[in-house]
């Protein structure tokens, strides 16, 4: 198989590397932090020290890193050198969960040095990403789509296309995180509600996730609210709080109201307050729990 590139090596760099390693591929990987490479080295990843370097003339690369300004500094460092060393019609598939209009901006940049972007962001928690199971939704230019499609199977059986525009899978993935954090929400509250009552939250949520609330969001964060799972975090409160202010951002640029959505940052900026940045993003379920009156 071919030898491709990968960029960010967070909680679900690491397991996604992995991944494409078992299914056959040669990679090329680059960190901001060197030292994270170390174990995929150690299983035949070859480690280069700038993004640009993991890109081949026609070739493709991976990227998943934390934020807009973390991709827009991939695509750009070295005057866009990633984007110039992937033409002619090499592929960057962004992983990321970013701005629609950053996707946008970042589309057009590899556009100007004759290679393609394609935006492929996962649903998924890091168990999930090792086991091979997230969910992608991708959006670019058809051909580039189906260029990465056997690439993107060793991620997870479930890859949902939105046609050629690569904003379009962004929105789909600020849409689904903002279910999720809705539910999250919920969650908190009702588990807070029993609480008060001497119902045992560890018993509800398994009730209720072995019946009407059957389904991956509630039963990985019913369990870890239940249980205050909130270390080690499988995705950080604080990107939480980002992921929501793109929501809102998302919204107002289309002028749709979201209000929700602007009960849950504040909930994000609740929590943020009482010092919880490392904890899971589940977390803003202690906010219900506190307003309880909760310990």
């Amino acid at each position: 198989m071919e030898e491709i590139g990968f960029i960010g090596l967070g909680k679900m760099g690491v397991p996604i590397a992995h991944n494409l390693l078992k299914a056959g591929y040669a990679l090329r990987v680059y960190n901001r932090s060197p030292e994270k490479a170390r174990e995929l080295v150690a299983l035949g990843a070859r480690q280069v020290y700038t993004p640009g370097e993991t890109a081949t003339p026609g070739g493709v690369v991976l990227s998943i890193v934390a934020d807009d300004a973390a991709l827009n500094g991939v695509v750009t460092a070295q005057d866009a050198q990633l984007a110039r060393k992937l033409a002619p019609a090499g592929v960057h598939v962004s992983l990321s969960t970013v701005a629609p209009q950053t996707s946008a901006n970042i589309s057009r940049i590899h556009q100007q040095h004759g290679s393609t972007l394609v935006a492929a962001p996962v649903f998924g928690r890091p168990p999930a990403a090792a086991a091979a199971e997230l969910v992608v939704c991708m959006a670019g230019p058809a051909a580039a789509r189906q260029r990465v499609q056997s690439i993107l199977r060793a991620l997870g059986p479930h890859i949902f296309e939105y046609g050629d525009d690569p904003q379009v899978a962004n929105v789909v993935k600020l849409t689904g995180n903002f279910l999720i954090t809705a539910a999250i929400e919920a969650l908190g509250e009702g588990l807070a509600l029993a609480a008060k009552h001497g119902i045992d939250p560890v018993e509800l949520a398994r009730m209720f996730t072995q019946t009407m609330f059957a389904c991956s969001v509630y039963r990985n964060y019913a369990t870890i609210i239940a249980e205050r799972q909130y270390t080690p975090p499988g995705f950080a409160l604080v990107l939480g709080l980002k992921d929501l202010n793109l929501i809102l951002q998302t919204g107002a640029a289309a002028r749709a109201p979201l209000p929700l959505a602007s009960l849950l940052r504040d909930r994000y900026l609740a929590a943020l307050a009482k010092g919880r940045d490392d904890l899971d993003w589940s977390a803003i379920a202690l906010n219900a729990a506190e307003d309880a009156g909760l310990k």
